[in-house]
């Protein structure tokens, strides 16, 4: 890896770590861009999730006054979130990699469609409001948990992915949704990078360019990122989204 691609992959990071603090999907920034400078899908993927971990919990630290109350809640749908993000991650080591390479398309896809209609969701959640349940519904944490597996084996739009589901099924402003999220798609990251880990090759390089980047796009996200619109965020997602779907079927 050269210098330059060392420094891009950083700066994919820090908009990798400002995008998930603020709306999710930052995956789709610095997988494609792991692929870019040479690392095989997996191996990308791998890597990419233990690199977010640093940005996603210093989004999660910039959200503490949000996430007050909310204690019972995050143990509750946490535990759905770290046996979602095991079975993931076991799924991505045991399928084939000529699975996850026709797979990881087809995902990019749905992810893109749901990072272009996010800001409808987020009007329409705005005014739909259900009975306040005392806790996590079973349906819930079933849901928390189906997108912990979806984070564990890819990743990318889960947190688009909890925003939708929380903003239905809890009745709370979805700036604290916004704040569980953070720490649910933080703990999948972490979870699956673990498990990655020991079973898993992880290009170490890769990693530490991410963290550094998504860590202070965490700080970044945080601190401003819910004062600034969203749609250049959003039109870089789906450009590289686009282009890593390209590169995928046309390898």
């Amino acid at each position: 890896m050269t210098g330059l691609e060392a420094a891009g992959v950083v700066l994919a990071g820090v908009f990798a770590g400002t995008i998930n603090t603020v709306v999710g999907s930052g995956t789709l920034v610095t997988f494609p861009a792991l692929l870019a400078v040479g690392y095989p899908p997996v191996t990308a993927n791998v890597s990419n999730s233990l690199g977010l971990v640093p940005g996603s919990l210093a989004g999660a630290i910039g959200y503490r006054r949000e996430l007050a109350g909310q204690r019972r809640r995050l143990w509750q749908l946490g535990s759905a979130s770290l046996l979602g993000a095991i079975l993931g991650a076991v799924l991505l080591l045991t399928l084939p990699p000529e699975a996850f390479q026709a797979i990881v398309p087809v995902l990019i896809g749905i992810a893109l469609v749901l990072v272009i209609i996010q800001p409808w969701l987020a009007r329409r959640l705005a005014h739909r409001r259900l009975q306040p349940h005392a806790h996590a519904s079973v349906g819930l944490w079933l849901g928390v948990f189906c997108t912990g597996v979806y984070g564990g084996y890819f990743g990318a739009a889960q947190g688009v992915l909890l925003l939708g589901l929380m903003g239905v099924l809890v009745n709370e402003s979805l700036q604290r949704i916004n704040a569980v999220k953070n720490v649910l798609a933080m703990l999948v990251n972490l979870v699956a990078g673990i498990v990655f880990i020991f079973i898993a090759h992880v290009a170490w390089l890769a990693v530490l360019l991410v963290a550094v980047g998504s860590l202070i796009g965490g700080w970044l996200g945080a601190r401003i990122g819910r004062r600034l619109p969203p749609v250049v965020f959003r039109a870089i997602i789906v450009a590289v989204g686009v282009a890593a779907i390209v590169k995928l079927v046309a390898s």
